[in-house]
């Protein structure tokens, strides 16, 4: 056997793996950091004062495969996640993250159909399976957080990014960057509304397309969803926060403030919208009507669930 002490080269090399694992880890979401907050605070974005490395780009193409019935195929999304928006400063001290050009080929379908069920954005215990969707601008819109309470993915308990309880630097288009170096937008683009001149007296335009093929829209739509010389209003969500109190014990307890996902609930009837921020009804790219996805200013901003089939995962 033998007794001689290791040489400090093996110590090292012992460390050296021990980081190298941890950030292999950590870049494939496998290293959960663990906290305890149980508050909401109110948001800290970082100024959007910067402008992304690199040149943007993207392209949305459409091809049809005629059908006896319909006219079937798929849209292409081909970017590189490169907003043309300013952006936060990034590293930040939410944030150790710097935006790098990506490789975005996704394929969408092009005649979406509803389902009959409701495919969850983010399941009851675990991370998010999958991306909600893809803005005009080809960054993805992706409002879940790999951070859990006490850092189990299957506590129960998931924190919500736009709840401020666990800083993320968010700038202020509510987007912040993986360790990937993608950046995404987890609440309101702010930048690209201002880009698209979203405005409360007109419908919003169109800002994206969901996994499942249908559009995603801002804030502002029809009153009657079926007829667009309605009025135009900012279109309510159905989600509220749960009244009472967290459980506490193992789980966190106080009151039911956003700091959690798990702290809101949907109300039919409630807003003007369905469980998955959506409702059917005409819009300006859709004179005869389609399901359609809204964004809002309330909980949960970017939809939460599908109504169609993803066809995008994380």
């Amino acid at each position: 056997m033998d007794s001689r002490p290791p040489r400090p080269w093996m110590y090292v090399a012992s460390i050296s793996a021990v980081l190298a694992m941890a950030v292999a880890m950590l870049a494939q979401g496998r290293f959960h950091r663990q906290h305890t907050a149980e508050a909401a605070r109110p948001l800290r974005l970082v100024p959007a004062t910067e402008q992304a490395p690199g040149e943007p780009t993207v392209e949305i193409s459409a091809e049809i495969t005629p059908q006896i019935d319909h006219q079937h195929g798929h849209r292409h999304v081909h970017s590189n996640a490169i907003p043309q928006h300013a952006v936060g400063r990034f590293p930040n001290r939410g944030n150790p993250n710097s935006i790098r050009a990506q490789r975005y080929d996704l394929e969408l379908p092009l005649d979406p159909q509803e389902a009959d069920h409701v495919t969850p954005l983010i399941p009851r215990r675990g991370r998010p399976i999958h991306v909600f969707g893809i803005a005009v601008n080809g960054v993805a819109f992706e409002p879940g957080a790999g951070e859990f309470w006490q850092g189990h993915p299957r506590s129960g308990w998931t924190y919500e990014p736009l709840g401020g309880a666990v800083p993320l630097g968010l700038d202020e288009n509510h987007a912040h960057v993986q360790p990937t170096g993608k950046y995404h937008y987890h609440g309101l683009p702010t930048g690209l509304i201002e880009r698209l001149e979203n405005a409360p007296d007109k419908h919003s335009a169109l800002v994206g397309w969901a996994a499942d093929g249908f559009p995603i829209y801002a804030q502002f739509g029809y009153t009657d969803p079926t007829d667009p010389k309605s009025e135009i209003v900012e279109l309510r969500t159905s989600y509220r926060l749960k009244a009472g109190d967290r459980p506490g014990g193992r789980e966190p307890s106080g009151p039911h403030d956003g700091a959690f996902v798990q702290d809101y609930e949907y109300v039919a009837g409630h807003g003007d919208l369905d469980e998955c921020n959506g409702r059917r009804g005409v819009t300006p790219e859709f004179p005869e009507g389609t399901y359609a996805y809204f964004l809002t200013s309330d909980w949960p901003v970017i939809p939460r669930a599908f109504r169609g089939e993803p066809a995008v995962r994380r």
